[in-house]
């Protein structure tokens, strides 16, 4: 057998290996935005017929809660670069949406009622049916001018509208009833420290992790539209 036909064997396979991951990253990217769109119709129609905040989790949790979980795929994509995104920044998000969503929220019946739940997954929700429809267009070849910079400005409202009256505020109100009910002593108990003190720590350093996230996020901001300018002034 040739070298000649041998490369050509191994580009074939390359070429098919590249169109699976493509058509891959399309079917996750369709499946997320499709899936969040409907989480948000779900809350707005609750709203809509309630006249309340209160039933964003009675009528999109389940949905949201699959989501966070099957999202944990998106480390791994990060990780084996099938996604422009850091690793190690986008498992401290999995990670923090995860602990307040598995850890607080759908373990604590009192505070799935509370604004700050239909805040979160509001913020939530938009920020990544803009981020996954970027993607997708992106490997499509198709992605306007307009998408990107919307996909690189969106995050600056959204991120602190999810994080400060979203996240923290739920998990601060939280508290009493993590103390109360000496929520997972039996884990904590073998650290000689409770969840209770462990939570008021992670709002404490909340902040600061959340700031590396969203200065990052800036950086990226000011790479992706200046080569946008740039390629537009060729």
């Amino acid at each position: 057998m040739s070298h000649a036909h041998i490369k050509g064997d191994d580009f074939v396979l390359s070429c098919a290996a590249s169109s699976l991951l493509q058509l891959y990253s399309i079917a996750t990217h369709r499946y997320t935005i499709t899936s969040l769109l409907i989480a948000l119709i779900k809350i707005f129609l609750s709203i809509s017929a309630c006249r309340s905040f209160h039933g964003a989790y009675a009528t999109a949790g389940d949905l949201v809660c699959l989501l966070q979980a099957v999202s944990f795929l998106e480390t791994i994509h990060a990780a084996v670069g099938l996604v422009p995104a850091s690793f190690l920044l986008t498992l401290m998000q999995w990670g923090g949406r995860t602990h307040f969503l598995f850890a607080i929220v759908r373990q604590i019946n009192e505070v799935q009622s509370l604004p700050s739940v239909f805040i979160t997954f509001t913020a939530w929700s938009l920020s990544e049916v803009i981020r996954y429809s970027h993607y997708a267009s992106s490997i499509l070849q198709v992605c306007p001018s307009w998408l990107t910079y919307f996909r690189y400005t969106a995050f600056i409202f959204l991120y602190p509208i999810g994080i400060g009256p979203g996240e923290m505020w739920l998990m601060w109100q939280a508290l009493p009833y993590v103390k109360e009910r000496s929520l997972y002593s039996d884990f904590f108990n073998k650290f000689a420290i409770s969840y209770y003190s462990f939570l008021v720590a992670v709002l404490v350093c909340y902040p600061f992790l959340w700031l590396k996230l969203y200065l990052h996020l800036f950086k990226q901001r000011r790479s992706k539209l200046n080569k946008k300018e740039g390629k537009k002034k060729l």
